[in-house]
């Protein structure tokens, strides 16, 4: 019976392809735990250990036992003279194991055997199925279609099976059942509460990294590198790679000749295009680069906002755009700055005002002026409320400070400017510059006021 009971776990395990060894631990495991239910209802802390013979199948127990002078119970304890049988310089208060294999643990262990492998024999061959994927996170791996669950595709990878949850999926790619594709391991947990758990992605980028290393032997070996990548997922990627050896082409090397190695990336992509551009460390270049398959005239930079204008001709704006705006934002992602994009004949209109409107401002700088140097000095006493009187007409309030202090008023057509000291601390719009005598208020203007000649 032992030998079939050996033999029962040497099928288990072939049927169910996973190591002899994982069912026999988990065999023991349950053995052990039957033991201690045959000690008794809250037995004392004891260590069990299992053999079982690989030739015999016959299974023997070990207890860990104390040594003690007189036994009264010898389920846990053992006496100082048998233990010395086992071993010989051993005292009393020690440890030793002893073998206590019961009478009847051939059958306590053919029925807890069964018991375990239907309950524990499922989990061991996921962990066995599932384990050569914990280390695979990051990793391409092929897949089919099995079915669809709460907007979750379910895929079968090999034995085991991955999630491909909503977000990760690709309208274009359909998931019909049966439907083979390749996908990127994001995930890959071995201590979820539900088991081991595989999580795919079709949208992840880095899907499109691994695609150029199968497909590009460059990249792969490592004399082409992809820098950076941006991309809609089942629209459009861009790609930036440069070439770590020199007399290498590195766009050409992930064209392909006739470009047969970008189309199998696109196939294996249902269609989405991608663009492999030129990688510069001048970031100029690199910007120029990003907008292909527009050209570029300028790249104007702010390197305080990381912000490039970007000059276009006229022709190419809509290009270098792209549809809603899709090429210019996948440039943006690419080389980590915000782009502006402006055509030639925009830029020089702007330029053209810019300069119309600076020289209106130095014009009307050079009038305010003019008039600054012909305009009469008045002067004011300023009112416990802050303000003055010109023209009839109220202004203020001025810094408390100067409440009860005589301050000079200097007007042109369109400003008044008050003076303090020599220097201007307020400037305000003429509201009312009709009347031009002086006001006529004592309190305001005391006797002393009086206009100063010319400056």
């Amino acid at each position: 019976m032992k030998s079939d009971f050996y033999t029962a776990i040497s099928q288990i395990a072939a049927e169910r392809g996973i190591p002899r060894e994982s069912v026999q631990e988990v065999v023991e495991q349950a053995l052990i735990s039957a033991y201690r239910r045959y000690l008794g209802n809250n037995p004392p802390p004891v260590d069990v250990k299992i053999d079982l013979d690989p030739s015999t199948g016959q299974i023997r127990v070990f207890a860990e036992k104390q040594v003690v002078d007189e036994v009264l119970d010898d389920r846990y304890e053992i006496d100082i003279e048998d233990a010395r049988n086992v071993r010989h310089d051993v005292e009393i208060g020690e440890t030793v194991y002893v073998e206590s294999t019961p009478d009847d643990f051939g059958r306590i262990a053919a029925q807890t055997a069964k018991q375990v492998v239907l309950q524990r024999i499922k989990e061991v061959e996921r962990e066995h199925i599932y384990g050569e994927y914990f280390d695979r996170e990051g990793e391409i791996v092929t897949a089919t279609v099995q079915r669809h669950a709460k907007g979750n595709v379910i895929l079968e990878v090999g034995r085991a099976e991955a999630i491909l949850p909503p977000k990760e999926q690709i309208n274009s790619d359909g998931y019909r059942h049966g439907q083979r594709l390749k996908v990127y391991l994001m995930e890959a947990r071995k201590d979820d509460p539900r088991g081991p758990r595989l999580v795919a992605s079709r949208t992840h980028k880095d899907l499109i990294r691994r695609l150029f290393e199968i497909e590009v032997p460059e990249i792969y070996n490592g004399t082409v590198e992809i820098k950076s990548i941006a991309r809609e997922p089942g629209l459009r990627s861009k790609v930036a790679v440069t070439a770590r050896q020199e007399g290498i082409d590195p766009v050409g090397s992930c064209v392909g000749m006739r470009g047969i190695r970008i189309q199998n990336i696109v196939n294996e992509l249902n269609g989405e295009k991608i663009d492999v551009v030129q990688w510069s460390p001048d970031i100029r270049s690199f910007i120029a680069n990003a907008l292909s398959p527009a050209q570029v005239v300028e790249v104007q930079l702010d390197e305080l906002d990381k912000t490039a204008t970007v000059i276009v001709p006229d022709k190419q704006l809509s290009l270098a755009i792209g549809k809603e705006g899709q090429n210019v934002r996948l440039a943006a992602k690419l080389v980590g700055w915000r782009i502006d994009i402006k055509s030639a004949s925009s830029l020089l209109e702007e330029e053209r005002a810019a300069a119309e409107a600076r020289e209106a401002a130095a014009t009307e700088q050079l009038l305010n002026e003019a008039a600054l140097s012909t305009a009469r000095v008045e002067t004011r006493k300023v009112r416990d409320n802050g303000t003055v009187m010109y023209q009839n007409v109220t202004y203020g309030p001025l810094p408390d400070e100067l409440i009860g202090e005589q301050v000079d008023l200097r007007a042109t057509a369109q400003k008044l400017n008050i003076y303090f000291n020599d220097k201007l601390i307020a400037s305000y719009i003429v509201e009312d510059h009709a009347e031009d005598e002086l006001a006529t208020d004592q309190d305001d203007q005391p006797a002393q006021d009086a206009s100063y000649a010319e400056e």
